[in-house]
């Protein structure tokens, strides 16, 4: 079989109705269990978000605020809906730190597709190089590799000559764990003539370019990626197809202008925001800060749900000009202030080591000074800084969802 299950070749309005159907109790879940939720929630609906539209009225929970709701509130600012005990097997520390439960079902992460789609079957042995101390990230794999029924060695971080010493002995199939450990593991096995026994790999945590995916091909060693976090778990994740990412069947994934909640046209780079239907940690619009875009069409493998491009920076681009914070929520204001404007990006730079911001605008037929003078006075008022303003023509900015690029240079 070349799928995890019939789920991922479904028909994808049928997927989207399963979606959306499963929303209205999700979200009433959320407030009736989570305190957070139930606060932020508290005047909406659940029966009434019954689509994507609806769905992008409810307020976006950013990662980047995640930190201080649980400062005030700990250990997971009200967002959790289980505590300690039966239902909490563990809670794990992210750097920060942000403490994440996990729950007592099989595969919680839900990464078990993710490593079936890389080619992990039953009695592979996997050795699991992320880490165990403190964060998810061993757990996560170890118990998506149990769901396929794979057996794991614990291997952690570190150590590298232990390591190949229990690789020579127990000669695994599978690697988990970053890009770089493996290279690293592969160097130093070369130094020292021990024969590394890898087959398969997933990697994540870091950036893989194509280069090194090349270079571990070239050992024999077919490896994939996956995108997933400590709070939400699987994403996307990466198919033989080598197009883009597909997305889980457990999340609702939209990408929204960075600073907003407001979604972006199909193929737009923006933040990638993610409802679970995690009833432990039920996170709906959850903002992760990372940066992506849709892709049309269907994955050539066969998976039908659709796919993003994959990790293409972070969204939280927030800039300190003459010590005062400038957001990306705060540009978004001044769009909405001003519809002419059709996409813009303030750079900051620094003449003679003096900030200066400029609000580069794509505005249909050129501009005028009064529209000019009018989006500077906006952008006083929303940042308390002063701005100039500069017209582009359609399709002059890259798609690339920056909203503030810093070109400041102090040499």
């Amino acid at each position: 079989m070349n799928f995890h299950d019939t789920r991922e070749t479904r028909d994808p309005e049928a997927r989207e109705r399963e979606l959306l159907a499963r929303l209205p109790a999700q979200i009433a879940h959320a407030r009736a269990a989570a305190p957070a939720f139930g606060r932020l929630l508290a005047d909406v609906d659940p029966d009434s978000v019954t689509s994507r539209a609806a769905l992008a009225t409810l307020p976006v929970t950013r990662k980047s605020e995640l930190l201080e709701l649980q400062k005030a509130a700990r250990p997971f600012g009200g967002f959790s809906a289980v505590g300690w005990g039966a239902t909490c097997r563990r809670v794990f520390a992210s750097p920060g730190p942000l403490y994440e439960p996990e729950g007592a079902r099989p595969d919680y992460y839900r990464l078990a597709r993710a490593l079936f789609a890389a080619g992990f079957r039953a009695g592979d042995l996997v050795h699991n190089t992320f880490s165990y101390h403190f964060t998810p990230a061993g757990s996560m794999l170890e118990t998506a590799a149990h769901a396929l029924g794979c057996t794991v060695f614990p291997a952690g971080v570190g150590q590298t000559e232990q390591q190949l010493a229990a690789i020579a002995d127990l000669q695994p199939n599978a690697y988990v764990g970053t890009p770089s450990f493996l290279r690293i593991l592969l160097d130093k096995a070369d130094e020292i003539g021990v024969p590394v026994s890898f087959a398969k790999a997933f990697v994540s945590g870091e950036a893989f370019p194509p280069s090194m995916r090349e270079a571990f091909a070239a050992r024999g060693i077919a490896a994939f990626q996956a995108y997933a976090t400590a709070d939400i778990g699987l994403i996307a994740y990466e198919t033989p197809a080598r197009e883009g990412m597909v997305v889980d069947e457990d999340v609702l994934v939209e990408i929204v202008r960075p600073g907003t909640g407001d979604p972006v046209a199909a193929g737009e780079v923006g933040e990638v925001v993610v409802t679970t239907f995690n009833p432990d940690y039920p996170l709906i619009r959850f903002g992760t800060g990372d940066l992506s875009a849709l892709m049309p069409g269907i994955s050539p493998c066969g998976r039908t749900n659709l796919r993003i491009r994959g990790w293409m920076g972070r969204a939280d681009q927030t800039t300190k000009v003459k010590g005062m914070f400038v957001h990306p929520g705060q540009i978004a204001q001044v769009l909405r202030r001003h519809p002419e404007i059709r996409r813009a990006r303030l750079v900051v730079d620094n003449p003679g080591l003096n900030d200066r911001m400029t609000l580069m605008c794509e505005v249909a037929g050129g501009g005028s000074e009064a529209l000019a003078g009018a989006i500077a006075v906006s952008i006083r008022e929303l940042t308390k800084l002063r701005g100039e303003v500069a017209f582009l023509p359609a399709g002059a900015l890259a798609n690339d969802g920056k909203v503030i690029d810093d070109v400041r240079s102090y040499r």
